[in-house]
């Protein structure tokens, strides 16, 4: 992506070296964001084995330095962060609504959320209770590193989901949802889920198209990362990968066919209105 120049977001908070708990994580560094990454790829809830795991000694950041790798990734997020904010803000006003942005909280191994205490087995999320993305950007050489799925687009594409998480809240989809969520039984309950994870794809997408159309960002092959690790973060890859074969009636995040096409429905349209994932029949997803 073509980023210099781009202003950096203010709406971020560098907590970085700034953990929580006075042990160390009870599977040490390595083990707690390798078993996490896989929770949250496979749509379990991280925050329980997050638990588990602050239960267990909490989490330490002692001996911690910033590398230049890192510093370079952290001004790289803060750029995406605001671009995102600058396309919301535009689709926001042509709507004759007002967008408040997320902030950002950027965290190494451990953080202290409005949705809980969180480590770096958590994965990027965004917490509605205090509307705030946390990402430990560790995370981003995982995804190059144990799924093939680097490249500055695709780790723009993950923050850009977790805003598109935000945009559903202040639109009242994501409250909705859960409301849903607790009147049905655990397989509606993961459809539902699967709706708001492509819906937040498409999301996505739709940043895409409209920062490139504002600043010209996008390069020659950046697509191709996105959709890449749209489909290697796909549920029914991750599940054969893991343990040999698939449940669909598991599936909370999207396959892979499905997830790569919200985002590119997004990339492609521009348009928030294509971006009714509840509406589909879900075998048409």
């Amino acid at each position: 992506m073509k980023l210099d120049g781009r202003r950096e977001s203010q709406n971020v908070d560098d907590r970085r070296g700034k953990g929580f708990g006075r042990g160390k994580a009870s599977l040490g560094l390595g083990g707690v964001i390798v078993v996490g990454f896989i929770v949250w790829l496979l749509g379990g809830n991280p925050l329980d084995f997050v638990s588990m795991q602050l239960s267990e000694g909490g989490a330490s950041v002692e001996n911690y330095t910033r590398t230049p790798e890192e510093e370079q990734m952290a001004t790289f997020a803060k750029r995406i962060l605001a671009g995102t904010e600058d396309v919301w803000t535009k689709i926001f006003r042509e709507r004759g609504k007002e967008y408040t942005p997320p902030r950002m909280v950027l965290f190494h191994r451990a953080v202290q959320s409005g949705c809980g205490n969180a480590t770096s087995s958590t994965g990027p999320f965004y917490c509605s209770a205090d509307q705030t993305v946390y990402i430990d950007l560790s995370f981003f050489s995982e995804m190059e590193q144990r799924l093939n799925a680097g490249g500055d687009f695709a780790y723009a594409y993950v923050i850009a989901h977790e805003v598109g998480h935000h945009v559903q809240y202040l639109l009242g989809t994501l409250d909705e949802v859960h409301r849903n969520q607790q009147r049905v039984g655990q397989v509606e309950s993961n459809r539902l889920n699967v709706r708001l994870e492509l819906q937040a794809d498409f999301y996505a997408g739709i940043w895409a198209y409209y920062d490139n159309k504002m600043f010209d960002s996008i390069e020659e092959g950046d697509i191709e990362e996105g959709l890449n690790a749209a489909s290697q973060i796909g549920d029914d890859r991750l599940q054969m990968e893991s343990q040999g074969y698939t449940v669909p009636d598991a599936f909370n995040h999207g396959t892979s066919a499905q997830r790569s096409r919200w985002l590119k429905k997004g990339l492609q349209t521009g348009d928030i209105t294509f971006g009714d994932t509840f509406s589909v029949d879900y075998s048409n997803l």
